[in-house]
């Protein structure tokens, strides 16, 4: 269970809230409310424009836990009886698995976000990343060195997933590990918004664990305004502040999740390709798209791509996307055409 979801007038309970909330007066009748609780191992934020209505916001907030509770129930590597998890414990995947309508959408969406990057998204990474010590597994005692990553490289792969779209179907050949973090929580914004538009809500904000999706106006007419994380570790800070009004956007970057082995920082980011955490000078990207899965996915895939590989397929596929970059001085910023329309000034 999802319990204890909270319904509160929205205040400042975020970066992300903060830069949204700031400077709002609501109409008498309008006030923007919020749900919130636990999901996925982070929290979720969900602010819906309503008039005061206790019963409705009540009975919101029981099936916004519901849709969470089925992608939870679908996708997770953390819980044994999920339907990803039964699929990756399966003795031969070489056999069609039937699967369910949102398991093949996200994936089909990651094999396309795969496709479009040169692998540099992948959902099959996920025993290279426990190499590295950034899944369950403890931390090696020594880095992976290249003959054991290159035998493992080999097994693995995107391209070894195939699916079926009559019936929903999934198989893999040779057995996959398949892990859907870096895409499912953006899902998850997706289906809470279909969810809330079935409600016949127009105007509201999703966010879960810093993954968001908006959809109309608040109730002055203005829209809603997010915060790009500065990314530092140790405390939270804005670097730039965009507005939006019908669009979702994710951020993915190397700066919270890391370690240091003798004198060298390993990021929790893989690089599908070489196996190995990336090392370039990209600290986060952040990317605006008109659904939050394909953000997820894209601002991954670009935060291992590099800033310069990364700006210039997004550039050539009028993708919004948002870079931030250490320089010898500090953070530069970097971004491209399609996104400048989203910056305040």
């Amino acid at each position: 269970m999802l319990r204890p979801v909270r319904v509160v007038v929205a205040g400042a309970f975020l970066v992300l809230a903060i830069a949204a909330l700031a400077g709002c007066s609501f109409e008498e009748e309008q006030k923007v409310w919020e749900i919130s609780g636990p999901v996925f191992g982070t929290q979720y934020h969900i602010n819906v424009v309503l008039r005061e209505d206790q019963e409705r916001l009540e009975n919101l907030a029981d099936g916004i836990e519901e849709v969470l509770e089925d992608v939870d129930a679908s996708m997770s590597t953390w819980r044994d009886d999920s339907e990803l998890s039964r699929f990756n414990r399966l003795e031969d995947q070489s056999q069609w698995t039937g699967i369910s309508g949102p398991l093949h959408e996200v994936l089909t969406t990651a094999r396309e976000v795969s496709e479009l990057t040169g692998g540099a998204f992948d959902v099959t990474i996920g025993p290279v990343v426990n190499l590295w010590g950034f899944g369950p597994d403890a931390r090696p005692e020594q880095v992976p060195d290249d003959r054991e990553l290159s035998a493992l490289l080999e097994k693995i792969g995107y391209d070894k997933l195939e699916l079926k779209d009559e019936p929903f179907a999934l198989r893999a050949s040779p057995n996959q590990y398949v892990d859907l973090s870096a895409i499912a929580k953006g899902f998850g914004v997706d289906a809470v918004t279909r969810f809330l538009e079935s409600e016949g809500l127009s105007a509201f904000l999703v966010e879960i664990g810093g993954e968001v999706r908006v959809s109309g106006r608040k109730p002055d007419g203005s829209a809603w305004r997010l915060a790009i994380e500065e990314p530092v570790s140790q405390q939270r800070e804005i670097n730039r502040v965009v507005a939006l009004d019908s669009q979702a956007m994710a951020t993915s970057g190397d700066y919270r999740n890391y370690y240091e082995s003798e004198g060298e920082r390993f990021s929790h980011t893989i690089d599908p390709n070489s196996g190995k955490p990336i090392r370039h000078n990209l600290a986060s990207v952040t990317v605006i798209a008109s659904d939050c899965m394909t953000a997820d996915a894209l601002a991954t895939a670009f935060n291992v791509m590099g800033v310069e590989q990364a700006k210039e397929l997004a550039t050539r596929e009028n993708i919004a996307a948002y870079f931030i970059v250490r320089g010898e001085d500090g953070f530069e910023t970097d971004y491209t055409p399609a996104f400048s329309s989203f910056l305040t000034h």
